[in-house]
């Protein structure tokens, strides 16, 4: 091969190099900006195939889309000094590349280092100035909303970065108030177990004393009817009697003899001592003829 032939192979290939390195592309999920010499000269490089100048320029991407950052659990204290350890993650994505590329250089660790001593004040600010209760559920949403709009001005003036949002994991008690929040939520507890034991036991009596009652006024009742039915039976019985009587008094007489005779002889070894001319044997036959 000739010397020609070769410093034109040579040069074809530099500018395949060179044509290459020149050539970059930006997709719509990214951000970018455009270096000259370490100089920002285009701050926001739009999607599509773009060129440059191969060691004078250099590209920086940075990615577009919303990112998570998850941040360390922290304690804070509440309104009432109560201590809580709270996790918690934070949504955010680059909208400014030249200033998050000048605070950051494009390292999104360092945006996490820069990111989370603001998000960190911002929620010890914001829990210290609520209770308990309104931390862990009633004003939850209303708390991000403000610490979410509050630090995404800051970090788009500082940083190029917008906050999404900001959101609470998980919350807990340390170990040693949740010990003591155990307990006492435990004698509470059997506090109230024994006040329904109590007023278990007020309204079983009631109910028995009460019970005892209807029990006392339905015998009571019951043996009055039976007292009153018995009553009009004897006096039934007393008129046909009577009744018989009258119209018999001598069937009526033996017939009140016959009952005298069983209920005296109703049993073996009954000794009755009477005289033979008794009126208890008179319809037994003359005792003085046997």
């Amino acid at each position: 091969m000739s010397g020609k032939s070769m410093t034109a192979l040579v040069i074809a290939l530099l500018l395949l190099v060179v044509g290459f390195n020149s050539l970059y592309i930006i997709k719509e999920t990214d951000r970018a900006v455009l270096l000259k010499f370490g100089e920002i000269v285009n701050p926001d490089i739009q999607p599509g195939l773009h060129i440059m100048w191969p060691v004078v320029n250099k590209v920086r991407k940075f990615d577009g889309r919303v990112l998570t950052l998850d941040a360390q659990p922290q304690a804070y204290l509440t309104i009432e000094k109560k201590r809580l350890i709270v996790d918690s993650f934070i949504k955010w994505r680059v909208i400014d590349p030249q200033k998050y590329y000048t605070a950051t250089s494009g390292d999104q660790y360092k945006a996490a280092d820069l990111l989370f001593p603001n998000v960190d004040a911002g929620l010890r600010n914001q829990f210290g100035e609520r209770t308990l209760t309104e931390v862990v559920s009633g004003e939850r949403d209303e708390l991000m909303s403000e610490l979410v709009e509050q630090l995404s001005i800051q970090t788009k003036d500082e940083l190029g970065i917008e906050m999404i949002d900001i959101r609470v994991k998980k919350i807990d008690l340390p170990q040693e108030v949740s010990a003591s929040v155990y307990e006492r939520m435990r004698t509470e507890r059997e506090r109230e177990a024994r006040e329904l034991r109590s007023r278990g036991k007020e309204f079983a009596e009631g109910i028995r004393a009460d019970a005892d009652r209807q029990k006392a006024v339905i015998e009571a009742n019951a043996y009055r009817e039976a007292q009153e039915v018995r009553g009009e039976g004897d006096a039934l019985a007393a008129k046909i009697y009577a009744d018989a009587y009258t119209k018999d008094s001598e069937f009526y007489s033996f017939y009140r003899s016959l009952n005298a005779y069983k209920e005296a002889f109703g049993q073996q070894g009954d000794i009755m001592v009477l005289k033979p001319d008794s009126e208890f044997f008179r319809y037994l036959g003359n005792p003085k003829g046997q």
